[in-house]
């Protein structure tokens, strides 16, 4: 590198958010660019910041401003110099970043599927009529009532403890956590199942990291392309450009997955009303490096197949 290096003494500060999975994503990156770099870890500095998204647990994040709840305040101390790189989970990213910052580093994508917890079934397939079910996704919530209109859903926000606590309460019988971060944090077995994509469609990016920088910072554009993983990058890549077609936010059910297929790609979406009562699906098969474009192509058709009170709900 032309650039120099961080140093125990000028240290590369990666701001995160502070739950444990946030903080295991911070690490990783941090283990990440020590070994790209033969650096020393007092060469980094995790510094932890407080996101809107983590302090206010009692009300829906759509009533409170949506994904942006979780990435403010860290993308507000990138941009004052507070922190020189960013680590977010990249189901929680807006598609469009504030004017100055960058997006372009993820690192290798974990298992997309969402996972089943809950004390006593085994499986979404058994849970008895007329169960409660917890979640504070949009997406999740809407596809289960789809699949379930005689469940019951309620609220069910904060970190995986916090959730599991809950669920001992009895507040709800089952609720569901992605399976990347059960697997992260070293605790898959809390799952009883993981769900496949055909089942429920995740979100789009889950399980997927993504570091992010600001646009004139030379020496960290450097370093993070040392760890950046191409196959990730051009997936989200088709996923993203699907959200962002479609305006998605906190308040907009939406699913999307990409796979890889040898040298081709083959991309699934869908949208759904809120309360599950209807859905519109595509797919499409094409070139790796003509996803995005993919993406926005499969969001328009969707948006010209949904009736038009479809999106009246905005």
């Amino acid at each position: 590198m032309t650039h120099p290096l961080p140093t125990p003494a000028h240290p590369l500060r990666i701001g995160t958010r502070g739950s444990p999975l946030a903080l295991w994503q911070a690490h990783e990156v941090r283990r990440c660019l020590m070994a790209a770099f033969d650096l020393p870890e007092a060469a980094f500095e995790v510094v932890v910041i407080k996101v809107t998204g983590d302090q206010v647990l009692d009300k829906a994040l759509k009533e409170i401003g949506g994904k942006g709840l979780f990435t403010r305040e860290i993308e507000e101390a990138l941009l004052d110099g507070g922190i020189d790189i960013a680590v977010h989970s990249m189901k929680d990213m807006p598609t469009v970043q504030p004017e100055g910052l960058v997006l372009d580093c993820y690192l290798a994508r974990e298992d997309v599927r969402d996972g089943f917890v809950s004390p006593h079934v085994a499986r979404l397939a058994d849970l008895p009529e007329g169960a409660v079910v917890g979640s504070s996704s949009l997406r999740r919530r809407a596809q289960l009532a789809h699949r379930r209109p005689d469940l019951k859903l309620v609220e069910f926000r904060g970190n995986v403890q916090t959730r599991m606590k809950k669920l001992e309460d009895g507040v709800a019988v089952a609720t569901f956590l992605a399976m990347a971060g059960l697997n992260r944090l070293g605790i898959a077995h809390v799952a009883r199942s993981a769900i496949e994509p055909d089942e429920m469609l995740p979100a789009v990016a889950q399980g997927a990291i993504g570091v992010e920088r600001r646009a004139n910072d030379a020496r960290v554009e450097a370093m993070l392309a040392a760890i950046h993983d191409g196959p990730t990058g051009q997936r989200l890549a088709a996923e993203r450009s699907f959200l962002a077609t479609l305006d998605g936010s906190c308040e907009t059910p939406i699913a999307g997955l990409a796979i890889l297929e040898g040298d081709r790609l083959w991309l699934r979406g869908e949208i759904l009303r809120p309360d599950g009562s209807d859905v519109i699906r595509a797919e499409a098969r094409g070139a790796i490096a003509d996803g995005a474009a993919m993406g926005a192509d499969m969001a328009r058709h969707l948006l010209s197949q949904a009736p038009k009170d479809f999106f009246s709900w905005r």
